[in-house]
């Protein structure tokens, strides 16, 4: 210990030394007041008419009971408490030890052949019980005040947020009682809405419940709302979008609490608020996943992630050390965004260390030195370029990076003996549309070719949309709503698939620890999200009004965007796989060796920049439609 930390310590017994020898001399006086006061109530407040052996009783008795009593009340933690945050646990230590102190004290009177009043007793604990909860609980009382006075003092003149409660449950009465305290001074409780009809017009802490979930845009108005409050972590999904979505439907802030699985065995609190995020607006059900399945296939194994300081690389990270490997390689050439992932890991696991390498995946010498040093067991593969206009502006370093990087990972788990490469792939690579999306493709069917002749296992994960990944929507609509509009939309009927980054992982980890070779796992992301409906949610959720503060404008589909995207080639082909909503198509008539040949022709062709290029890929991607010949 330093001497800082000694001296803070030395400070804080020495301030507590003087609160216990205080509240010591409180209860020396109120107990000699609550005796005295006992034999004067009983005799009609007049002292002159107290028998005087009761006087001689009470003196004979008067220093073994402040004893007595200051022992038992410290048994009782009277001495330990914190009563500036006293609650109904302190009143029942405070009522036990009273009603302990006055036995012992009776007992002890008798034991000595004492006499009193019978009433005595009853009168003592009554004054000794009202003295010591008034003295010690006017403490926080006196607190509460002079800060509410305070407060008030620097509220005036300045409007309080007016807040809505939705939920009169157990976790809404927790929330409702704290806002009442002094520390939410500077927002009003105006109205609680419950779905109980039993409860409608009745009152919470004062409070009045004032209807249900499908008034909320009519008590909205009524009372002049600012804020919601979500106060329902029982909620299932489907309830809770339909809620999300009457209150989004308003320009009010919104927050709401975690749900009942995160709130276990901690009271509820304002603190545990959050703001709704898009993605509690959008989708479904998450998928679960199987823990055991995934920590047996990490646990213990050498694992590299190439791409490893991007969206869903850094998110494979942090999943895969909390499943113990033996080692993590992170392996990306952006050195910012992989060095802040490597702080990151060191804060949150400081007893393990990844190793973290910068470099690129075209760097074939490199890929190769990487995989000789390491020999790494798992190999995720996430290294790509995935802007789909800055592709189509640059062709030949989409087949550069993405197919040649691909390439040459997967020739290394194959010369090292790599257990499993899983390879990050998109929606896009389905009836491609853009150079983008036809390299990804390319990426699939290079894991599916090696599988054929490889001991490695290759397998590809096929997903869409990735929420607030870099470069995506809602980064992207964020910043513009942030300058006050307007929110660009390529076109009013553009659909796509997502899903949470942490969600996409999930699934790339459980579908690694499925994966037999060749297999292109596809997630049921259950329905298409319009984007113009997407901008309009977020603008709400900014507490604005779309049209109205926030202009969406429509520029118009961009370079080798299309208006859907889709997960699979062909249905026919989908089958289920031994886990919830994970899919698996495994794609028949690969000729792996000729494939083979005929991308590094393409790749060849790449780096002497091609402009015919896309006509390359498209004769080893026959679905890929070339944007100027539609």
């Amino acid at each position: 210990m330093n001497n800082l930390d000694l001296k803070a310590k030395l400070k804080q017994n020495k301030e507590m030394l003087i609160r216990q020898t205080g509240l010591v001399l409180l209860d020396f006086v109120i107990i000699q007041i609550s005796m005295a006061g006992a034999l004067w109530v009983r005799c009609d407040f007049h002292f002159s008419e107290i028998d005087p052996i009761f006087i001689e009783s009470l003196a004979s008795y008067w220093w073994i009971n402040i004893i007595c009593t200051i022992i038992i009340f410290g048994m009782f933690h009277m001495y330990t408490s914190l009563w500036r945050f006293a609650s109904v646990v302190e009143l029942v230590y405070t009522v036990g030890a009273v009603l302990v102190s006055t036995m012992v004290q009776v007992i002890g009177m008798k034991w000595m052949n004492l006499s009193v009043p019978r009433s005595y007793p009853f009168l003592y604990v009554f004054l000794l019980l009202v003295l010591t909860v008034g003295f010690r609980f006017s403490y926080r009382f006196g607190r509460i005040t002079l800060h509410n006075v305070i407060e008030n003092l620097k509220q005036v003149g300045k409007r309080k947020t007016r807040v809505m409660v939705v939920g009169a449950g157990a976790a809404g009465y927790m929330i409702v009682r704290e806002m009442k305290n002094s520390k939410h001074l500077h927002k009003k409780l105006v109205c609680i809405i419950d779905d109980d009809p039993a409860k409608v017009g009745t009152f919470l802490q004062g409070v009045r419940i004032a209807g249900k979930k499908e008034q909320i845009p009519r008590f909205v108005e009524e009372y002049n709302i600012d804020e919601i409050i979500i106060a329902i972590p029982t909620l299932k999904k489907e309830a809770k979008d339909e809620l999300l979505e009457i209150c989004n439907s308003t320009a009010c802030h919104i927050l709401i609490l975690p749900g009942i699985y995160q709130l276990v065995n901690e009271e509820v609190s304002v603190s545990m608020l959050r703001e709704v995020e898009i993605d509690d607006l959008l989708g479904r059900e998450p998928v679960k996943m199987d823990q055991e399945d995934v920590k047996h296939f990490i646990k213990n194994r050498t694992v590299l992630v190439t791409g490893g300081g991007g969206s869903i690389g850094s998110e494979l990270c942090r999943q895969i050390v909390a499943y113990e490997p033996e080692k993590l390689i992170i392996f990306d050439i952006a050195e910012n965004t992989t060095y802040d992932l490597q702080q990151e890991l060191k804060r949150k696991y400081p007893e393990f260390t990844p190793v973290v390498l910068i470099g690129s995946v075209r760097n074939k010498e490199r890929v190769d030195s990487v995989f000789a040093t390491y020999h790494p067991d798992i190999v995720f593969h996430a290294a790509a370029h995935k802007h789909v206009p800055l592709m189509e502006d640059s062709p030949n370093e989409a087949i550069k990076n993405n197919v040649f990087g691909t390439w040459n990972v997967a020739e290394a788990c194959d010369h090292y003996g790599t257990k499993k490469m899983v390879l990050i792939s998109t929606d896009k690579a389905v009836r491609p549309t853009n150079i983008m999306g036809a390299s990804k493709r390319l990426c699939e069917l290079i894991v599916q070719a090696f599988a054929q002749f490889s001991k490695t296992e290759y397998a590809a994960v096929r997903f869409g949309n990735v929420l607030g990944s870099d470069g995506s929507v809602i980064p992207l609509f964020k910043k513009q709503i942030a300058e006050g509009g307007p929110v660009t939309v390529t076109h009013p009927d553009i659909i796509r698939y997502f899903m949470t980054i942490p969600e996409a992982v999930n699934l790339v980890l459980q579908c690694g620890a499925l994966a037999k070779g060749g297999e292109v796992f596809i997630l049921d992301m259950g329905k298409p999200v319009k984007i113009v409906d997407l901008a309009k949610k977020m603008i709400r959720l900014s507490g604005l009004k779309p049209g109205e503060d926030i202009e969406i404008k429509f520029t118009g589909l961009r370079p080798g965007e299309k208006l859907y995207e889709e997960l699979l080639i062909n249905e026919a082909n989908l089958k289920k796989t031994t886990k919830d909503r994970i899919f698996v198509v495994r794609q028949s008539g690969v000729n792996g060796r000729r494939l083979c040949a005929d991308i590094q022709l393409l790749i060849d062709s790449a780096f002497k920049e091609d402009p015919n290029i896309r006509k390359k890929v498209q004769k080893l991607v026959p679905e890929y439609v070339i944007k100027n010949e539609q």
